[in-house]
């Protein structure tokens, strides 16, 4: 088991990923492709090697999901539209300072928004509080953040408040680390976390934590590296980072890296993915680990580019160790 973060091997993971084309799992993922860049690249970002992959193929790629139709990305090329690629896609622009290529008012004349405050992730319809957001986040990158109702906005995320404090996906559903997440961030954006039972939603997430020192989504569930984002991200932005074993995270993390190959597994001796491995490194960020790159909890992107935009919260990270 790796006692520190290796950094080489995945730098060397991730730029392998685009070489499995002949690979039946490359084209059973499709679906996923813009997602997995975004992962990949901010993975990078954080272990300080962005430049390891090639900007123009990517931006080229970015560019060739475009659907004209709908004023918005798909995952691949010839692949409908959807909030969620289109998120990816906009923040890969942003990350490579590339938005020179992006028709903006396209994208913002593309309203998603529905009559309750939530946001469709496409034309068909389906809600979710991750589209809303999704749409916050890339509407604020895009400097359009005024054209969201925001009352509405933040009046449906209270729909899907529960009694633990936390969110779920839509009204009813039960709370999930992941959606808490998505909706503290929406706040977050939204400058409106005064909605939010601090204390009450702390202790929930601080609960995620188990004996092994992984984070689950919910109670009775397994632990899984991508937690310690969605987790410790909700407790940054809550400033509650503190209420968690943070050293015994750290361990759990590092000790699901893939040693031979590279790359973060959901858990260790499971196979690693781009996911997992950008969520790693972010939570590792988060946590102060020795030589990263600071990471912004909100959008989940470097720092330094949310502050250049004018766009940074009130949030906390562990002082980074040397």
């Amino acid at each position: 088991m790796a006692e520190e973060l290796l950094v080489p091997l995945h730098v060397s993971y991730i730029q392998n990923l685009g070489n499995s084309k002949d690979d039946l799992a490359y084209h059973l993922t499709a679906h996923l492709r813009m997602n997995a860049i975004y992962w990949g690249l901010t993975a990078l970002c954080i272990m300080g090697h962005k430049d390891a992959l090639n900007r123009e193929e990517m931006i080229d790629f970015v560019m060739s999901c475009w659907d004209d139709e709908a004023g918005g990305f798909g995952a691949h090329p010839g692949h409908d539209a959807h909030l969620l690629s289109t998120t990816s896609a906009v923040q890969i622009l942003v990350t490579q300072d590339a938005l020179d290529r992006l028709d903006i008012p396209r994208v913002v004349k593309c309203n998603l928004q529905q009559p309750s405050g939530v946001f469709a992730g496409d034309a068909f319809g389906e809600t979710d509080t991750r589209f809303i957001c999704c749409a916050l986040n890339t509407l604020s990158l895009l400097e359009h953040l005024s054209d969201v109702d925001i009352d509405k906005t933040v009046g449906y995320i209270l729909q899907c408040k529960n009694f633990d404090g936390g969110f779920g996906a839509v009204a009813g559903a039960e709370s999930h680390a992941a959606q808490v997440w998505t909706c503290v961030a929406a706040l977050a954006i939204m400058d409106r976390l005064d909605v939010v039972d601090h204390e009450t939603l702390a202790w929930w997430l601080a609960e995620r934590q188990l004996p092994n020192g992984g984070l689950n989504g919910r109670p009775e569930k397994l632990e899984d590296v991508c937690y310690s984002f969605w987790v410790l991200s909700s407790l940054s932005i809550l400033k509650k980072v503190s209420w968690i074993d943070t050293d015994k995270l750290t361990k759990f993390i590092l000790s699901a890296q893939d040693t031979e190959s590279g790359g973060i597994a959901d858990r260790p001796g499971d196979m690693a993915d781009v996911f997992h491995t950008q969520f790693g490194v972010a939570a590792l960020s988060t946590l102060g680990y020795p030589g990263l790159v600071d990471l912004d909890p909100v959008y989940c992107m470097p720092a330094s580019i949310i502050a250049s935009r004018g766009l940074s919260k009130d949030w906390e990270a562990l002082p980074r160790r040397t």
